[in-house]
Protein backbone atom coordinates (compact mmCIF):
# COMPACT_ATOMS: atom_id res chain seq x y z
CA UNK A 1 0.00 0.00 0.00
CA UNK A 2 2.74 2.17 0.77
CA UNK A 3 4.31 1.61 -2.62
CA UNK A 4 1.54 2.67 -4.31
CA UNK A 5 1.19 5.67 -2.29
CA UNK A 6 4.88 6.68 -3.27
CA UNK A 7 4.10 5.91 -7.13
CA UNK A 8 0.84 7.97 -7.23
CA UNK A 9 2.83 10.92 -5.41
CA UNK A 10 5.80 10.72 -7.68
CA UNK A 11 3.49 10.71 -10.59
CA UNK A 12 1.45 13.83 -9.69
CA UNK A 13 4.83 15.93 -8.89
CA UNK A 14 6.17 14.73 -12.30
CA UNK A 15 2.73 15.88 -13.91
CA UNK A 16 2.89 19.59 -12.43
CA UNK A 17 6.46 19.71 -12.81
CA UNK A 18 5.63 19.40 -17.07
CA UNK A 19 2.63 21.32 -17.03
CA UNK A 20 4.76 24.30 -15.22
CA UNK A 21 6.26 25.94 -17.97
CA UNK A 22 3.99 28.32 -19.56
CA UNK A 23 6.14 31.04 -20.24
CA UNK A 24 7.14 31.79 -23.48
CA UNK A 25 10.02 34.00 -24.52
CA UNK A 26 10.26 36.18 -28.22
CA UNK A 27 11.52 39.73 -29.35
CA UNK A 28 9.69 42.05 -31.43
CA UNK A 29 11.42 45.22 -33.14
CA UNK A 30 9.26 48.39 -32.02
CA UNK A 31 10.56 51.94 -33.83
CA UNK A 32 11.83 54.48 -31.16
CA UNK A 33 13.81 56.66 -30.71
CA UNK A 34 14.67 57.75 -26.76
CA UNK A 35 14.33 56.33 -23.34
CA UNK A 36 10.66 58.08 -22.92
CA UNK A 37 9.84 55.35 -26.05
CA UNK A 38 11.60 53.26 -24.20
CA UNK A 39 9.02 53.79 -20.81
CA UNK A 40 6.20 53.87 -23.18
CA UNK A 41 7.03 50.63 -24.77
CA UNK A 42 7.87 48.85 -21.74
CA UNK A 43 4.98 50.04 -20.25
CA UNK A 44 2.40 49.05 -22.53
CA UNK A 45 3.83 45.97 -23.16
CA UNK A 46 3.28 44.94 -19.43
CA UNK A 47 -0.04 46.47 -18.63
CA UNK A 48 -0.69 43.11 -21.28
CA UNK A 49 -2.28 40.79 -18.85
CA UNK A 50 -0.13 37.98 -19.03
CA UNK A 51 3.74 39.91 -20.11
CA UNK A 52 6.06 39.19 -17.17
CA UNK A 53 8.87 41.03 -18.63
CA UNK A 54 9.50 43.54 -21.26
CA UNK A 55 12.93 45.02 -22.16
CA UNK A 56 13.25 47.22 -25.02
CA UNK A 57 16.93 48.72 -26.28
CA UNK A 58 17.03 52.30 -27.32
CA UNK A 59 19.88 51.08 -30.13
CA UNK A 60 18.68 47.91 -31.34
CA UNK A 61 14.58 48.68 -31.31
CA UNK A 62 14.43 45.09 -29.72
CA UNK A 63 11.54 44.32 -27.06
CA UNK A 64 12.55 41.12 -25.44
CA UNK A 65 9.25 39.57 -24.19
CA UNK A 66 8.58 36.75 -21.52
CA UNK A 67 4.83 36.47 -21.54
CA UNK A 68 2.18 33.36 -20.17
CA UNK A 69 0.86 31.91 -23.31
CA UNK A 70 -2.38 30.76 -21.66
CA UNK A 71 -3.09 34.64 -21.31
CA UNK A 72 -2.05 37.00 -24.25
CA UNK A 73 -0.12 36.25 -27.49
CA UNK A 74 2.33 38.23 -29.44
CA UNK A 75 -1.02 39.42 -31.54
CA UNK A 76 -1.99 41.76 -28.73
CA UNK A 77 0.95 42.78 -27.12
CA UNK A 78 1.81 44.16 -30.69
CA UNK A 79 -1.60 45.68 -30.59
CA UNK A 80 -1.44 47.39 -27.28
CA UNK A 81 2.04 48.88 -28.39
CA UNK A 82 0.75 49.92 -31.73
CA UNK A 83 -1.84 51.68 -29.56
CA UNK A 84 0.48 53.86 -27.74
CA UNK A 85 2.45 55.18 -31.02
CA UNK A 86 5.11 52.57 -31.66
CA UNK A 87 5.06 51.08 -34.63
CA UNK A 88 6.36 47.28 -34.91
CA UNK A 89 7.20 45.23 -38.16
CA UNK A 90 3.75 43.39 -38.31
CA UNK A 91 1.42 46.53 -37.28
CA UNK A 92 2.01 50.39 -37.84
CA UNK A 93 0.19 52.83 -35.18
CA UNK A 94 -2.83 54.97 -36.72
CA UNK A 95 -1.45 58.75 -37.08
CA UNK A 96 -3.91 59.50 -33.99
CA UNK A 97 -1.52 57.13 -32.02
CA UNK A 98 1.61 58.54 -33.03
CA UNK A 99 0.65 62.03 -32.94
CA UNK A 100 0.27 61.65 -29.48
CA UNK A 101 3.49 60.80 -28.75
CA UNK A 102 6.06 63.75 -27.38
CA UNK A 103 7.54 65.39 -30.06
CA UNK A 104 10.94 64.53 -29.05
CA UNK A 105 9.60 60.98 -30.02
CA UNK A 106 8.62 61.38 -33.19
CA UNK A 107 10.71 58.46 -34.34
CA UNK A 108 9.18 58.48 -38.19
CA UNK A 109 10.89 62.01 -39.10
CA UNK A 110 14.30 62.46 -40.17
CA UNK A 111 15.36 65.38 -37.98
CA UNK A 112 14.55 63.66 -34.48
CA UNK A 113 16.14 60.21 -35.63
CA UNK A 114 19.19 62.25 -36.28
CA UNK A 115 18.96 64.74 -33.15
CA UNK A 116 19.05 61.12 -31.04
CA UNK A 117 22.26 59.22 -33.23
CA UNK A 118 24.68 58.40 -30.78
CA UNK A 119 27.82 60.83 -31.77
CA UNK A 120 31.31 58.94 -31.68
Amino acid sequence: MKKVFVIVIVMLVSVASFAQNKNAKASLEVDGVCLMCKERIEKAAIRTKGVKSAVWNVETHELKLIYDERKTNLDTITQKIVAVGHDTKALKATDEAYNSVHPCCKYRDDEVKKDHEIKN
